[in-house]
């Protein structure tokens, strides 16, 4: 039988509470207020916390953060009279699993519960299996290219992830990898590949999003039916219309929450938010575990790694690609390239020249002349922030060893080139 532990400083809400949870099934305790309802929850452990956001000495809000803290996988749901304003977007902001207004419908309550319940349980199945087995671990550094401390950070965040169903946003520019981040979580706990379901929200319509998310119960659509014990993928969220922002709120309240939901976007969505152009509530839903994925420019450590691994992947009827080696004069210029177009640029630019190159080795001769303008090169702020001898030696690489037109360009005497 599933636990509640009921937290309100009115006992006669407790008489109330009580008479109607316990006839559906659920085992029922009390507490007066914040403070007994965590010394409480620690000693006997409940499926779920049901809390009034006003009391005394500890309110709701305070109490929810010191139940996360103690079990980041309890599931907490506030109750307030104050419904759609700043108190219950900030419970959802601190990991409430949902929130009741007062007075709230018998209905409302119970399956408000048992999502609760099942959430818990989903939680606790994917956080007892065993997250990146030795043979999927090898996906990440396979696929996450690069030993650079931002790189590497990811892959560290892909791994903890891998253990919560809490939903996940993938922030970054176009083309750094959310995709790809993406899979990874979702292939991490063994889930089936055909669990995961894409939907773009910059190619959708209204009506195929009411009728793939909401359906026409409202209990969810076809695309999450299909995602029941799998992954939701939405990308590119910032271009879900307003509408439907407010649909995929309903539909994260009215279903068992049995998938893992992901979203990627390239805007700062909490930037929209504060101006009113994204819905507050779905962001703090999709916002608790924010992951940023830095652009290729800020990688310049990671370029030698992902140049070898994109080169080894093309095919060239001379020899064998993997062969293909930069000489750092190039690898120079590929670092200090700015690359609007992220990963799928440089991957773009280096299969093409290892699959069409006539030399093993390819200089910096070789590559486009679009790479060596002056405007693409890291800022002279770089030069002037203490990071002289990198950015020397990007310069006088791009300017094929003059270190006098390198001097010229730096604003520099040529003896400080060494």
């Amino acid at each position: 039988m599933s636990s509640v532990l009921i937290v309100d400083d009115l006992v006669s809400i407790h008489e109330m509470l009580d008479a109607v949870i316990q006839p559906t099934g659920f085992a029922t305790a009390f507490a007066t207020d914040g403070e007994k309802a965590l010394a409480r929850y620690k000693a006997e452990k409940f499926d779920l916390v049901l809390a009034d956001i006003d009391m005394k000495p500890m309110d709701g809000i305070t109490l929810l953060k010191q139940l996360k803290l103690y079990d980041p996988h309890a599931v907490v749901i506030i109750m307030t009279a104050f419904a759609g304003t700043e108190s219950a977007i900030q419970a959802l902001k601190f990991g409430a699993f949902d929130y009741l207004q007062k007075p709230f419908r018998v209905d409302e309550l119970i399956a408000t519960l048992r999502r609760g319940i099942d959430y818990r349980q989903f939680n606790t199945e994917r956080s007892t299996a065993t997250p990146w087995p030795v043979s999927k671990a090898t996906d990440l550094s396979e696929r996450l290219i690069g030993a650079g401390a931002a790189n590497q950070k990811l892959i560290q965040q892909v791994r903890k992830l891998t253990a919560s169903p809490t939903p996940v946003l993938l922030q970054g520019e176009a083309n750094t990898g959310k995709t790809t981040v993406a899979e990874l979580l979702h292939g991490g706990t063994g889930a089936a590949a055909t669990k995961l379901v894409r939907i773009d929200c910059a190619l959708s319509s209204e009506a195929d999003f009411h009728d793939g998310l909401l359906g026409q119960s409202g209990a969810g659509g076809a695309w999450v039916q299909k995602a029941k014990g799998g992954t939701l993928l939405l990308q590119n969220l910032q271009c879900l219309p307003l509408p439907m922002q407010r649909e995929l709120v309903s539909v994260l309240r009215n279903t068992a929450h049995g998938f893992r939901l992901i979203c990627t976007t390239t805007a700062d969505l909490e930037k929209l938010t504060e101006e009113g152009k994204f819905h507050d509530e779905l962001f703090y839903r999709i916002a608790s575990l924010p992951v940023l994925l830095a652009p290729l420019r800020e990688r310049a450590d990671d370029i030698p790694a992902l140049v070898r691994h994109f080169a080894a992947k093309a095919s060239n009827p001379l020899f064998d690609a993997t062969l293909v080696e930069f000489t750092p004069d190039a690898l120079a210029i590929l670092q200090a390239y700015h690359w609007p177009g992220n990963l799928t640029e440089l991957n773009q630019l280096v299969s093409k020249i290892a699959s069409t190159t006539e030399t093993r080795v390819i200089t910096s001769q070789q590559l486009p002349l679009r790479l060596k303008e002056m405007k693409h090169w890291p800022p002279l702020a770089e030069y002037l922030a203490g990071q002289e001898k990198q950015y020397c030696e990007l310069v006088v690489h791009a300017c094929r060893g003059d270190k006098a037109a390198a001097a010229k360009v730096l604003g520099v005497d040529v003896a400080k080139l060494g």
